[in-house]
């Protein structure tokens, strides 16, 4: 949670592609207190059945810019396998050339102290939409 001298950041993931929620992507969360300052890895998470991250790092006082990095790429390869699985009679649609454009997301945003930042991403395999919710 936020206070006066820090914000705090939350995010969720639905895959548009199926509409439904992006359960097991890796999120990292990196922080910096200025824009020429080295960016600090907080730690991260992985989504939720619900596609949300409700366990990340807290901000540190004084961050300015903070980077949330998704690794959507073995989401998509899982999510290729399960639908390889169920279509076992059509081998042509299971290999039918890459599963993903992007492998990674990475989206940077500033912040001022005392705000929450909510940072939903709505992902297919071949793009990608973020947006400061609420």
């Amino acid at each position: 949670m936020s206070t006066s001298t820090t914000a705090s950041v939350s995010t969720h993931i639905l895959d548009t592609s199926v509409g439904r929620p992006a359960e097991g992507v890796a999120v990292h969360l990196a922080a910096r207190s200025g824009r020429t300052a080295d960016w600090q890895r907080l730690g991260g998470s992985a989504t939720d059945a619900d596609g949300r991250c409700k366990d990340l790092p807290a901000l540190p006082e004084g961050t300015t810019h903070v980077r949330l990095d998704f690794a959507v790429e073995p989401y998509f390869e899982k999510s290729a396998n399960q639908k390889a699985d169920a279509q076992q009679d059509a081998p042509a649609n299971r290999d039918s050339g890459a599963g993903v454009f992007f492998p990674e997301v990475a989206i940077t945003f500033a912040v001022v102290p005392g705000e929450h930042y909510h940072v939903p991403l709505l992902l297919n395999p071949f793009g990608y939409s973020v947006y400061r919710g609420s």
